[in-house]
Parts: C-alpha cells; sequence; structure tokens
C-alpha cells in the first residue's frame, strides 16, 4: 500500500447514491476485469505501445498533450476514465464521457503524413477503444485471477463498446469474433514512424511514482509489451533480447500478482460494491450467464 497508494476518486462519490449500479453494475464482467490491479496497469501499457502505430492516434498525442513531460499524468487521465466509466454512479459516468466528449472536439490537426485528423473521429474512437479494451483483457488474462471463459470474453467486450458508442465511436466490435475482424482489417493501416520511435523513448524512461520506480517501470513497461500479439511486436520492432525481458517480466509479474490483489483491497471496486449492498468476494467468480 505504501507503493501503490489508493488513487485519488476525482471527488467522486463511489459509495452514493445507494443502490446506483452505474454503467455496467455488479453482475457484469468489466467490474471483475478492471478490478485487477496488475492486468490494467500492464494493459494499459500495452495499449499505449499500440496506440503508437496510429498516425492519426498519435498525431492527437504529439500535438495535444504534454506526454514528453507528464507521460505518468495522461496515464493516470486514462485510468481514471476507465476507473470511472466502470464503477461510478451513473450521473457521474455520463458526466464524464460529457466531458470527454467536449474535450475530444477540439482536438483537431494534420498528422505526420499531413492527413487531417479530429479526436471525435467515430473510426479513430474505435481504434482507440479496442487497443484499449483488448489490451485490459489480454492483461487479465495473463496477470488475473482466474481464466477467462469464452462466454465472458465476449460479454466484455459487448459490454465496454457502450462507452466508446457514447463518445461518438461506430462499428464497434462486441465479441471477440468481431475484434479479430476488425483487427485484420486496420492492421493495414499501422505504421512505425519517427515519431512513434520518439514517444516509445519517452515510454522508455517513464519514471512511475513508487519506490524502486527504475525497477517498477522495467517490469511494469516489459510485462505491458509482452501483451502484444506478433503482428503489433513486429511492426514496433521489438528485437529477440525485448521477447526475453518481455517473457522475465511477465514472469515476475504473474508472480507479484498475488500481493497486489492482498493489498489492494480498498479501492472503486469495493465502494461501489457496499454502493450497491453487494460482498466484494463476488468479483472473485464469472457471474452466472
Amino acid at each position: 500500500m505504501t507503493a501503490f497508494p489508493k488513487p485519488p476518486s476525482g471527488g467522486i462519490d463511489y459509495e452514493h447514491p445507494v443502490g446506483d449500479p452505474g454503467l455496467f453494475g455488479p453482475d457484469s464482467v468489466t467490474w471483475r476485469i478492471h478490478n485487477d490491479f496488475c492486468g490494467m496497469l500492464a494493459g494499459g501499457l500495452c495499449a499505449l505501445y499500440l496506440q503508437t502505430l496510429h498516425p492519426r492516434a498519435l498525431a492527437g498525442v504529439w500535438d495535444h498533450s504534454n506526454f514528453r513531460t507528464d507521460l505518468v499524468g495522461r496515464l493516470r487521465r486514462t485510468t481514471a476514465f476507465v476507473g470511472g466509466t466502470t464503477y461510478a454512479p451513473t450521473a457521474e459516468a455520463q458526466h464524464m464521457i460529457a466531458r470527454v466528449r467536449d474535450i475530444h472536439a477540439q482536438v483537431r490537426g494534420l498528422d505526420e503524413a499531413g492527413m487531417p485528423y479530429s479526436a471525435d473521429d467515430p473510426d479513430l474512437l474505435t481504434w482507440v477503444h479496442v487497443s484499449e479494451m483488448a489490451s485490459f483483457l489480454a492483461g487479465f488474462r495473463t496477470y488475473g485471477p482466474m481464466a477467462v471463459p469464452d462466454a465472458a470474453a465476449d460479454a466484455y467486450f459487448n459490454e465496454t463498446r457502450r462507452v466508446a458508442e457514447a463518445l461518438g465511436a461506430r462499428d464497434v466490435p462486441g465479441s471477440v469474433a468481431a475484434l479479430d475482424d476488425y483487427v485484420r482489417s486496420i492492421i493495414p493501416t499501422l505504421v512505425y514512424t519517427e515519431r512513434t520511435r520518439v514517444v516509445l523513448e519517452v515510454l522508455a524512461d517513464l519514471d512511475l511514482p513508487v519506490p524502486l520506480a527504475g525497477l517498477s517501470r522495467d517490469v511494469f513497461l516489459h510485462a505491458g509489451a509482452h501483451l502484444l500479439p506478433p503482428w503489433a511486436s513486429d511492426l514496433l520492432r521489438r528485437t529477440p533480447a525485448d521477447q526475453v525481458k518481455g517473457r522475465v517480466a511477465a514472469a515476475t509479474l504473474r508472480g507479484m500478482a498475488p500481493l497486489f490483489r492482498a493489498a489492494l483491497t480498498e479501492g472503486v471496486a469495493t465502494r461501489s460494491c457496499r454502493r450497491v449492498g453487494v460482498d466484494r468476494g463476488i468479483l472473485t467468480t464469472w457471474p452466472r450467464a
């Protein structure tokens, strides 16, 4: 708990109003997958790797954020949005979505090749959503506490696409098969550029706000990269040495994960369980179909 203190809730009261299930509720697969710290952090870093391959997604970060000096802040904001839309009471979750839509409306420009982009482009929103949800699921499957049945994986994509659609995304995959089809269609548009290289260099020097930050960074970054599908590893030019580091980090994080689960018991998921009057133990089993 000293190394990874409870994150601030951003002023959101996760314990009230009593009985409000939020956008998903305790019977959702999403509540379970997003409750795993190691899977979510490693998955979030994996998603950052993936997003460096999309020229227009990367252009928005390049032009409209201070990623060079505050990449941790960007990661925290993404974490706060995912956590809030997952667990917050309904009105708070809807407010977060509306606020992000307002921000997206102001983010536009030209990518590295001179092609126009806008953060509220429905196709771009779909890519960002898919890269994150696929990475979170991969993180849970690799570092989480239980195996993921096929039906649960399908339910996860079907549930979480409602957030992407509320942000303006379209044709969002709602199952593993649909996601596989989508990924096959988008791979030809992804590319490693000079901007990709620069962002990866910044990511490699990321300072996590924890003791032994260098060690923690290396474990989580390589454990996140280990989640990349082979086609993405190839595009990102990961070397055989990088692959070895990924396997070592993944084994290390799998060994550490039970300790994190034992220590991190008072997060937003636990408080949300209290809000709807259920025991947090329900998050350790899959909901009944």
